[in-house]
């Protein structure tokens, strides 16, 4: 990611993600048919890449402090 975001502000990214993941995984339990189960898988891989990205530019900031 690397976009020298503050420590704040990829906080702040980092909860708005997780709360799309956890409405995604909701959805996903009331969705029955399959493109529904496809769409919504790969929208919660993304959202979990960009969590994963997100999770690693925190760790990065607070190991240079």
């Amino acid at each position: 990611m690397s976009t020298d975001l503050s420590l704040d502000e990829i906080e702040r990214r980092i909860q708005i993600v997780e709360d799309n993941l956890r409405e995604l995984v909701e959805q996903a339990a009331a969705y029955s048919g399959a493109a529904d189960e496809e769409r919504n898988a790969q929208r919660i891989a993304d959202q979990q890449a960009k969590l994963d990205a997100l999770m690693k530019e925190r760790e990065a900031i607070l190991n240079k402090a």
